[in-house]
């Protein structure tokens, strides 16, 4: 990427699949290329992510079919961007709402590229993004990945392999808490069935016992009395 402008969010745009319905760049070079290759690598399902390369991070929102992308400096963070997609997204589903579904490529270009120009501007600016703040219109981030974009372009596989792993590790997380459930409902009755026996001991030493005294039984006979009541 060359010629890189003040503006913190310097590259957007909008796809469906990879197919792009609308752009805004304010830098030269090859962000529009890097941009299309990451369409390729993603899941269709809703998502947010974000790739880095070298300084910069792309910044990617699939919402309902439709991928919105921001590119801007690394130490932007990604509170800002992710919050500048959203309200590109709203607009967006607004102007167009299902119609977009059948677009073809560049077709909202000269129309939601200026959009999405002005609405770069205006999140680029640090008193827009404290009022923002203030205003509780921000909402923090949460749960996005960050990937590095060369392993991801390198190598086909990485993309998927991290939604396995999320997966994976959502199966693990419930087949703990299944056996965790079993280990404390086989401990309950391991403490009721002592608690059964002490209670059956302690009858047969006193209650028992009395008994005895008034109707002796033989040795071998109480024995396996016992023992059967232990069964």
């Amino acid at each position: 990427m060359s010629g890189h402008s003040s503006q913190r969010i310097f590259y957007s745009l909008v796809a469906r699949g990879q197919v792009v319905l609308a752009e805004y760049s304010a830098v030269t070079g090859n962000v529009n290329v890097i941009a299309v290759r990451i369409l390729e690598k993603l899941p269709h399902e809703d998502t947010r992510v974000s790739y880095t390369q070298e300084r910069h991070m792309f910044h990617v929102m699939v919402s309902d079919g439709i991928t919105y992308m921001a590119v801007a400096e690394e130490a932007f963070g990604r509170r800002v961007p992710f919050a500048f997609l959203e309200d590109v997204r709203g607009r967006f589903v607004g102007m167009y709402g299902a119609a977009a579904k059948e677009a073809v490529a560049y077709e909202y270009n000269t129309e939601f590229g200026k959009v999405l120009a002005d609405r770069a501007t205006y999140f680029s600016d640090p008193s827009s993004d404290a009022i923002n703040h203030l205003q509780g219109q921000l909402q923090e981030v949460k749960h996005i990945m960050i990937e590095n974009i060369e392993k991801v372009l390198e190598r086909g596989e990485r993309l998927d392999l991290l939604v396995d792993k999320t997966e994976g590790l959502q199966q693990v997380s419930l087949a703990f808490r299944q056996q965790a459930r079993r280990l404390k409902h086989t401990l309950w009755w391991k403490v009721c069935v002592m608690g059964g026996q002490g209670g059956l001991l302690g009858w047969v030493a006193t209650g028992g016992l009395g008994r005895s005294s008034q109707a002796p039984i033989g040795p071998a006979t109480r024995q396996s009395d016992i023992v059967g009541n232990l069964r």
